[in-house]
């Protein structure tokens, strides 16, 4: 079984060490195609093997929609030469449950009639005390599920990744599959490193104060506070035990999914959860060592 990984950057180059030593280790290199939004010689010396492709960034209007219909057009040409093909933001690891699957590919291998699988996500958490060093899912494992990163990650056949989940034919909006296998996870990346985090932050803001229009909105505009309130509301949460925690997030995202109309999109309700977990020792290894 062949299988892709697709992504887009710009300038989160600890993230994206991490997605492709990840991403590399499982299917790789030759299989991840990572999508440049300008000129970055730094991105092929991160992603050696991988194949990358530069598009322009000299105009920045209506952005997120023609970043959305240029991404689902080449991942439906990567559909005919691979049997699935992950997309993922360059800050979001596709990881499995080692205890329940031998790896990426066996994950996915799984889900034998599922179109289109959603990933249960998670934003994982830098604390005080972590390790400085070693492998990411060994000092980071702090965390807390979203509905809002749980989202499509894969698919078997074209279609196209829009507002987090699967745009389909009107007429079969209703009955369109929803998958969120269990031992399938998004671990998003965004908050796991504070150094790369306020680098991050610098760049949305600078985007989003562009003049042109169809940028990205307030989440962007005011990406400082975001994230202040952010970890503020995290530190506030109380720990519950991962299998407790797992188990009631799974419950309420991998059912009844929003089928929104307006959009002919089915995806996972932007839930939120008023506790957090720490990541099992078992999930340690997944993500290879980054210098």
């Amino acid at each position: 079984m062949k299988v892709a990984a697709l992504t887009m950057v710009y300038r989160d180059y600890w993230a994206l060490a991490h997605w492709y030593a990840h991403h590399a280790a499982q299917l790789g290199a030759e299989s991840l195609y990572v999508v440049a939004h300008g000129p970055d010689p730094r991105i092929a010396r991160i992603c050696p093997g991988a194949s990358v492709i530069t598009v322009p960034r000299d105009d920045l209007q209506a952005f997120d929609r023609r970043r959305g219909e240029m991404l689902n057009a080449f991942q439906a040409g990567l559909h005919r030469m691979y049997d699935w093909v992950i997309r993922t933001d360059a800050d979001e690891l596709l990881l499995w449950d080692p205890a329940r699957y031998g790896g990426l590919k066996e994950a996915l291998a799984a889900q034998e009639t599922a179109p289109v699988v959603t990933a249960l996500g998670f934003d994982l958490v830098a604390q005080d005390g972590d390790p400085g060093s070693g492998r990411l899912f060994a000092r980071r494992r702090n965390l807390c599920f979203s509905g809002h990163y749980s989202k499509a990650v894969a698919a078997r056949r074209p279609v196209g990744f829009v507002l987090h989940g699967t745009q389909v034919a009107a007429r079969r909006l209703d009955g369109f599959p929803f998958t969120m296998p269990r031992g399938l996870y998004l671990a998003h990346l965004k908050y796991a490193d504070p150094e790369a985090l306020s680098r991050a932050v610098a760049v949305r803001m600078a985007v989003a104060g562009g003049s042109e229009g169809g940028l990205p909105g307030a989440g962007w505009r005011a990406a400082d506070a975001d994230a202040a309130r952010f970890l503020s509301d995290f530190a506030e949460k109380p720990v519950k035990p991962w299998e407790k925690a797992e188990t009631r997030a799974r419950e309420a995202l991998s059912v009844k999914p929003a089928r929104l109309e307006k959009y002919a999109v089915v995806k996972t309700r932007a839930l939120k959860f008023p506790h957090r977990t720490v990541l099992p020792e078992r999930f340690a290894g997944l993500c290879p060592l980054v210098a």
